[in-house]
């Protein structure tokens, strides 16, 4: 929609009083109305709108209700041949009528979240260049550095709250897509919305260009983003650090959250900022939660707390390292000693177990090593590398997570072994999209007789096992990112910490269905999201005040601000 001033943007409610659409006070007319997808009815549009507003002629006489347009619209849907093609429906039916394409996302949730995030906009960012039909949000090349205050001013929304940046370095488990990597923030965006509530009137997707290293995107003639090789070293950061400088010049109290960052830059940056504003790495910070959650709720059901186990990674990255961290702030608030919460921890990267001895560890790996002397027997390899297999022969972990990035790596005799060091082995393979999963839900119930708890990072239909039927929890970030985001705008968060992530896995693990039913999946349905991610936002809220990061309020308050925040897709009357 075209910039307006907060003054020119006051609040509106619709009939029951639910937060909707914020309404200008000078509303543009014909068919420029028609092109602001937070105004633009539609259909919808009454006899008394269309005559104030200069529309008669431009809209078919019949006058539907939001329910008609959404029925019609899923009818539409429907009748798409493939994902990608109801990926870009979506996508251009948001940037027509943003009401009317969340209230079909929220009516058919557990329907659309795949079309509009993982795994559909993996496929979506490697053709964002062919798909492309209309802006959305902010292009910061980086041949426009010097520009940015300017660039951010060009924005279509004037008082921006949430921001979701990425580089487009490491998309999801495809890597490199340069410019396509802006189908993540905007799909990031539509489920603060969706499954948060998060207004998103007041949301931003930026992407910062700085090149692609992907020949094929540089040899593909649509390509749309800067072509040239990425940038790297000082240079890098000090585009990105010209960037965050200028936000923060212009909108100092933002979330800005860093998404789908390479391993090199994604720590470094997250360090460097999280003090500076309100700042978080969902890769980083968000998997963590999500997984932490997931591993609580299942460690409840088995009536085994986490600092039982010994818990081996496939994936050393910032992904693995941070839910690792987590993991271990955990266990040590179960009462073991940072040596002895670390000591349970195995990190298996390309190269095998990483431990003391080995060179070329990023700081961050460095302190999730195994002590050599203590691991170095464990090898069946003439180098002396520590395969995954050999972890889980001699460290006899219980719990499994999958965080590579690459297909197929748990092999069934990985997970027969896995069954042998516990009676309900816990797995989880987490790579997405679901081309990138470590392992299919099918075959590790098969390898394990039906006895896994299974997480995964992509969405699976319920497996049938002799005659028994598993749900299959998605541990995705989409459990997390949107009730944080909610719960930092309600209470007015100026910064996010490490306890606000705790609070939003704890509060995660006590919604699972698994602890009243043990054959129920270990998270909520996804159709209960916007249920969850209030959960997730009031825990997130309450422990900002807890941490003096949000101004003080009594639980009670906390409740009110939550559920006023919550924006609902309805229609507001213009005239």
């Amino acid at each position: 929609m075209r910039k307006k001033n907060d003054k020119d943007m006051p609040q509106a409610r619709g009939e029951t009083g639910e937060r909707v659409a914020r309404i200008p006070e000078t509303v543009p007319i014909g068919v420029e109305l028609l092109g602001e997808p937070i105004l633009n009815k539609g259909t919808a549009f009454t006899l008394a709108e269309r005559e104030k507003y200069s529309l008669l002629g431009l809209l078919p006489p019949h006058i539907e209700t939001l329910q008609e347009q959404t029925d019609r619209a899923y009818d539409a849907l429907k009748a798409k041949d493939t994902d990608l093609e109801r990926h870009i429906y979506l996508r251009a039916l948001q940037d027509t009528n943003e009401v009317l394409f969340y209230n079909l996302v929220i009516s058919h949730v557990a329907e659309m979240m795949p079309l509009i995030y993982t795994p559909v906009v993996g496929e979506a960012c490697e053709q964002f260049s062919e798909i492309y039909r209309r802006p959305r949000g902010l292009f910061i090349s980086y041949p426009h550095r010097h520009e940015i205050d300017k660039i951010l001013d060009n924005a279509m929304v004037e008082n921006v709250k949430a921001i979701v940046v990425t580089d487009g370095e490491r998309i999801l488990g495809l890597g490199d897509q340069g410019t396509g990597g802006m189908g993540i923030p905007i799909g990031k965006l539509a489920l603060y919305t969706a499954a948060g509530g998060v207004d998103p009137s007041v949301t931003l997707p930026i992407i910062l260009d700085v090149g692609t290293n992907n020949q094929e995107r540089l040899d593909d003639p649509l390509y749309i983003g800067w072509r040239e090789n990425r940038i790297s070293g000082d240079a890098y950061f000090d585009f990105v650090d010209q960037f965050v400088q200028a936000v923060k010049r212009k909108w100092p109290q933002v979330l800005l959250q860093f998404e789908d960052f390479a391993q090199p830059h994604a720590e470094p940056l997250l360090a460097k900022y999280r003090d500076q504003l309100c700042t978080y790495n969902d890769d980083i910070q968000g998997t963590a939660a999500v997984a932490a959650g997931t591993l609580l709720a299942a460690c409840k059901m088995l009536n085994k707390p986490l600092s039982a186990h010994h818990i081996a990674f496939l994936g050393a990255g910032s992904a693995g390292a941070g839910i690792a961290e987590q993991l271990i702030r955990i266990m040590m608030d179960e009462g073991l000693s940072e040596t002895e919460a670390r000591a349970r921890i195995y990190m298996v990267d390309r190269y095998g177990l990483l431990h003391s001895d080995m060179d070329g560890l990023m700081a961050f790996q460095q302190r999730l090593t195994q002590d050599h002397a203590s691991v170095a027997s464990w090898s069946s390899a003439e180098d002396g590398s520590i395969s995954l297999l050999d972890v889980v022969k001699n460290g006899m972990p219980s719990i499994l997570i999958g965080v590579s990035g690459q297909h197929g790596l748990f092999t069934e005799e990985i997970i027969r072994e896995m069954a042998k060091n516990a009676e309900r082995p816990i797995i989880f393979p987490l790579s997405n999209p679901t081309s990138k999963a470590e392992a299919v839900p099918a075959d590790i119930l098969e390898w394990t007789d039906g006895k896994a708890l299974i997480g995964t990072g992509s969405p699976f239909d319920p497996v049938t096992y002799k005659g028994e039927s598993h749900h299959i929890a998605q541990s995705n970030n989409t459990y997390i990112f949107p009730g944080v985001g909610l719960g930092v705008l309600a209470c007015e968060a100026t910064r996010v910490t490490d306890n606000m992530f705790m609070a939003s896995s704890q509060a995660l693990a006590e919604l699972s269905p698994a602890l009243t039913d043990p054959t129920a999946a270990l998270l909520p349905p996804v159709s209960d999201i916007r249920a969850v991610s209030r959960a997730v936002a009031l825990a997130v809220a309450k422990q900002a005040v807890a941490d003096k990061v949000a101004p003080a309020r009594s639980e009670a308050e906390l409740e009110r601000c939550v559920d006023a925040a919550v924006w609902t897709p309805a229609y507001k009357t213009l005239t």
